[in-house]
């Protein structure tokens, strides 16, 4: 199994999954498809499904509902580039162009090797090769590296669920890869919580180097972020302390309200 990084728009990653042995592919979140299917092409792969993460509907004036291309905008071209291209999501009437609706627990094969699982909650897709590959998990905007998603269309309590639940219980060095470049920021609102961890100052010195070298930040991995994320460190007591708060929910809610208002 191979991931390859398309980034997009201003901040955004679409990313192509390829099995190697028989050079299938899967591209998640195709926003640029132009620029996926060079991509795709430059390494001989032949794209067979779309996943995607999340559609995005923002209320305005309590009425006016619009839609946010930046995941799912692209899903539509895709269809038409390839033609038979499977596209799959949490919802056929919500997802642009879906043609497979994904469930909890869902399985697809991709080529040979590649298994790919969808998680409940917020649409995640879980990733699996051979055997003495790390697996790896696309978030979409719900787990981001070192950060986590607003709560546009749910709770701080399902957000606990599909972060520290859900997410959380993946193998420890399951890579992390998710929808946006919000790295370095997300790192240096963490020390504002936690400023007496030395792996959030050690992983945000090696963020900065990363970007100032036009390098990517993702993947990260769930053991990582259980040791940098402050939004999935919110069972430590400590962390709890540190917020004012004694559940690991309040404390999330605690930690999303300050990210909201922060401007670093």
């Amino acid at each position: 199994m191979k991931i390859f990084h398309i980034p997009c728009l201003e901040d955004n990653y679409s990313y192509l999954i390829v099995d190697e042995s028989t050079k299938e592919g899967a591209v998640v979140d195709p926003v640029e498809p132009e620029k996926v299917l060079k991509v795709a092409s430059s390494h001989g792969v032949n794209l067979k499904l779309v996943l995607t993460t999340h559609h995005h509907w923002t209320q305005l004036l309590t009425f006016l509902l619009l839609y946010d291309r930046d995941h799912a905008g692209g899903n539509d071209k895709m269809k038409q580039l390839v033609p038979g291209i499977k596209v799959y999501g949490g919802s056929i009437d919500n997802v642009k162009g879906c043609t497979n609706k994904v469930d909890n627990g869902d399985k697809v094969s991709l080529g040979a090797d590649i298994n790919v699982f969808h998680t409940k909650g917020h649409v995640s897709y879980y990733v699996t090769g051979k055997e003495d590959e790390q697996p790896a998990v696309f978030t979409g905007d719900t787990l981001f590296i070192a950060g986590c998603g607003k709560f546009f269309e749910g709770t701080a309590e399902q957000m606990y669920q599909s972060l520290c639940v859900t997410l959380g219980s993946l193998p420890k060095p399951t890579w992390v890869y998710c929808g946006h470049e919000y790295t370095v920021k997300n790192l240096q609102f963490a020390l504002t919580v936690e400023p007496d961890n030395p792996r959030i100052q050690q992983k945000l010195t090696w963020a900065q180097n990363q970007r100032q070298a036009g390098e990517p930040t993702i993947p990260s991995t769930i053991e990582e972020e259980f040791e940098t994320n402050p939004f999935m460190r919110v069972d430590l007591p400590e962390l709890q302390e540190k917020v004012g708060f004694k559940s690991p929910v309040e404390a999330l809610k605690e930690i999303r309200m300050r990210k909201d208002n922060w401007r670093g």
